[in-house]
């Protein structure tokens, strides 16, 4: 079995890389040189108040260089992937932050012993060099009940301390003010995870098996498995089994939550969830807590600590009060903070009514005129000839598309006469074509149906202007044949209905200047050039619509669209003969 192909340059350089690539995006970041770390850009900002380190490994990305900027970290140093930092590094960012004037440094460390260690280390070898450090040991998993003597891990509910904390330092705020008021916020918060596959290690095989169809609930961001397996069930059900987990009181690890409490809620994207999926779960958060009576005042959705390539999500909790909402709230610059909203997420009014549209034109009463029968019994024709040539349709549909032409045109004709048998056709020409257009838009389907829509609503723009007959339809057709051209993109040439419609547009554009009694010998004529045009077809290379996307060579049969075009000027003109 080989380690998961990644978009890396080699597995030795991929960390010291992503973090260039980080700073090289974020105009306040810079490196320190010969190092991982990663530092705000305006250090003597910084002369007189506590500043921020925190870190961890690498493989979490945006934590923790994409939280360093004004009103959050000063400084995050990386280790390797899922590997704890160096206690060299981690000291030369605290002497860095002192000599910049920092009146202390707090070090942020999620709850791995690793972390513990070595950040432990940097803190008491920069006190030796009279350095005032603290140290906040984030620690807000749920997922076990009976936590071990490690006690519980730090996953994303340290973003939310690193926000806290940072606007405290932003304020001004003391050493001790921050350690103590954010240890109290911790009390209130925690993360549980679900995952639907495991991540790898550039270069490794990944860290545990998931079978296909099921998902481990409350792993770690290490890779590491979780507490239980179950089949994956909906995002709503999954959502009420982490919040149900994590509130659990039986639980030593569970956060106290009760009706009437308000929450930050964090969704955060372990990897490689799509954002389509993360707003499904985000949904299901919300609702799931509010269920609850609990009110939730602020949401961020995204990825804010991943574990590398993980399909899973970690929910994170945290319980507010007006002034953790202050502080949650206050500006920042660090790149990977989201730009969110002050207003309460619960209890505000988040649809809008629709604009008010009138009735749609198949819905309007009509009054008959001279030209109701002619027309109602060319579209019957038309509609009898679509259906017969239904499974035709599809055959030549199938050599270069999904096989559904067919089936589209007849879903249209029977739309259309199931509209005739309990209407009037109107006297009026462009109330006709109007209906047509709304009839089709809704009933066929597909990009045909955008076709035919657009083709009939800009055609019965037309066709009442003028001095009306016949020049009036061929100019509506015109028009029509236009718009298709226009939004549809493709032109005559380009083996699509265009190939049919266009020479016959052509030729009927005849009518406007032909003498009384010439039209029916110019209408027959338009008709024999829509089939020669869609017989034609077979010798073109499709440029436009679905079968542009088929070998060429494998297209040696019409294009079914402009056979149906050809058909229904066909049918058109054999009623209009049979009227005659």
């Amino acid at each position: 079995m080989e380690p998961h192909k990644k978009l890396i340059n080699s597995v030795d350089d991929c960390v010291d890389e992503a973090l260039c690539g980080i700073v090289r995006a974020g105009g306040g970041l810079s490196l320190l040189r010969g190092h991982r770390v990663v530092l705000r850009t305006d250090l003597e900002n910084l002369r007189g108040k506590v500043a921020l380190l925190s870190g961890g490994g690498s493989g979490h990305e945006p934590a923790h260089g994409g939280y360093v900027g004004a009103g959050m970290l000063s400084a995050a140093v990386a280790g390797g992937v899922f590997a704890s930092p160096p206690p060299a590094s981690i000291l030369a960012a605290i002497i860095s932050l002192h000599n910049a004037g920092a009146s202390g440094v707090l070090l942020i460390v999620k709850n791995y012993t690793g972390d513990r260690l070595n950040f432990g280390l940097a803190a008491e070898q920069a006190r030796n060099h009279g350095v005032a450090v603290d140290m906040v040991i984030v620690a807000e998993d749920c997922a076990f009940d009976r936590p071990s003597k490690a006690g519980r891990r730090g996953l994303c509910g340290t973003v939310f301390i690193h926000k806290l904390a940072g606007a405290l330092a932003e304020r001004g705020s003391s050493l001790d003010q921050i350690v103590a008021q954010v240890k109290e916020v911790l009390k209130g918060t925690g993360t549980l995870g679900v995952s639907l596959s495991p991540c790898s290690v550039p270069g490794c095989l990944p860290s545990f098996d998931l079978p296909l169809g099921y998902m481990e609930l409350g792993l770690g961001i290490h890779g590491e498995p979780g507490i239980k397996r179950s089949k994956v069930a909906s995002a709503d059900e999954v959502v009420k089994t982490m919040i149900d987990h994590m509130t659990n009181p039986d639980s030593q690890s569970h956060l106290q939550l009760k009706s009437g409490d308000s929450v930050v809620l964090c969704v955060n994207n372990l990897g490689a969830l799509s954002c389509l999926e993360m707003a499904v779960v985000t949904r299901a958060a919300i609702i799931c807590l509010e269920n609850r009576g609990v009110v939730v005042a602020r949401v961020m959705s995204g990825s804010f600590m991943t574990s590398l390539e993980m399909a899973g999500v970690s929910l994170t909790l945290m319980l507010a009060n007006e002034e953790i909402l202050r502080l949650f709230d206050a500006k920042t610059s660090a790149p990977a903070w989201p730009n969110l909203s002050s207003v309460c997420v619960s209890g505000r009014s988040y649809t809008t009514g629709p604009p008010a549209m009138g009735t749609r034109p198949q819905d309007d009463t009509h009054a008959e005129g001279p030209l109701s029968p002619v027309m109602r019994k060319a579209l019957e024709r038309v509609c009898s000839t679509l259906l017969e040539k239904q499974e035709e349709l599809n055959s030549l549909d199938r050599a270069a598309g999904d096989g559904d032409c067919g089936n589209t045109h007849a879903q249209a004709a029977r739309a259309i006469q199931e509209w005739l048998q309990d209407h009037v056709v109107p006297g009026c020409p462009g109330k006709l074509l109007s209906v047509l257009a709304g009839l089709v838009q809704e009933k066929m389907g597909g990009s045909s149906g955008a076709l035919y829509s657009l083709f009939l609503t800009a055609a019965a723009a037309r066709v009442n202007e003028g001095r009306g007959g016949a020049a009036a339809w061929a100019t509506a057709m015109h028009a029509g044949t236009q718009a298709m051209r226009r939004y549809g993109g493709a032109d005559p040439g380009d083996r699509t209905m265009l190939d049919a419609l266009c020479p016959a547009v052509d030729e009927l554009m005849k009518l406007t200047t032909a003498p009384p009694g010439g039209e029916m010998a110019i209408l027959q004529a338009a008709v024999q050039k829509a089939a020669l045009g869609a017989e034609a077809t077979c010798n073109l290379t499709a440029r436009a619509g679905r079968a542009s996307y088929i070998a060429a060579e494998r297209v040696t049969l019409p294009d079914p669209g402009a056979v149906a075009v050809a058909n229904i000027l066909r049918a058109v003109l054999e009623s209009l003969e049979g009227q005659k």
